[in-house]
């Protein structure tokens, strides 16, 4: 069970940074077809016309689906920024139990988060809601890159929380991001 919750976690992490390429890769794009634009101008004094459709739409829809898909490996790394100046100070037994109620209210409120996003991506479905950009994008598309981040995030805090639970460390203390080190 560990190797495939694990391997869901790095699967999102490279969904995330999928998308974090794809961004690059359109808005480069379009900033070479401005720059062909430009020098079409100044060559033949009338610019080409040359854009991507949508492209900043594009690019919003890749960060939310980045951002939300990077959650969970981030959180399992150690990467999700923690205020330790309280926590550390404390005895194990007494961390421990801080620890289980952030990873809980972690896990209620990331799960209650999925509910409404999977139930927007399903009213999005039901009413087939459209983008209002150029290229018109059935917005539930987006929107499950959202839902499928943030159920990863919630497995990903409750997989924590059962770790606590059962005595041992959580992963995000000995996550890469940190170093194996408390911030």
């Amino acid at each position: 069970m560990r190797r495939v919750l694990d391997a869901i976690y790095t699967t999102s992490g490279w969904l995330a940074a999928f998308f974090i390429f794809a961004i690059a890769a359109i808005v480069l794009l379009q900033v070479a077809a401005n720059l062909i634009d430009a020098i079409a101008a100044a060559a033949t004094g009338e610019a080409l016309g040359l854009v991507i459709p949508s492209y900043a739409d594009f690019a919003g829809f890749f960060l939310a689906a980045s951002s939300f898909l990077a959650l969970a490996y981030t959180l399992r790394s150690g990467g999700h920024i923690r205020v330790n100046l309280f926590i550390r100070t404390l005895n194990e037994t007494h961390r421990q139990w801080v620890e289980l109620w952030c990873a809980a209210v972690g896990a209620g409120v990331s799960g209650y988060f999925t509910w409404f996003a999977f139930g927007l991506m399903l009213e999005s479905i039901e009413f087939g809601d459209l983008s209002p950009g150029m290229v018109p994008v059935p917005l539930w598309i987006p929107q499950s890159a959202v839902t499928l981040g943030l159920s990863v995030l919630t497995i990903a805090f409750v997989d924590e929380l059962l770790t606590i639970l059962n005595g041992r460390r959580p992963s995000y203390r000995d996550g890469a991001a940190g170093g194996g080190k408390d911030r």
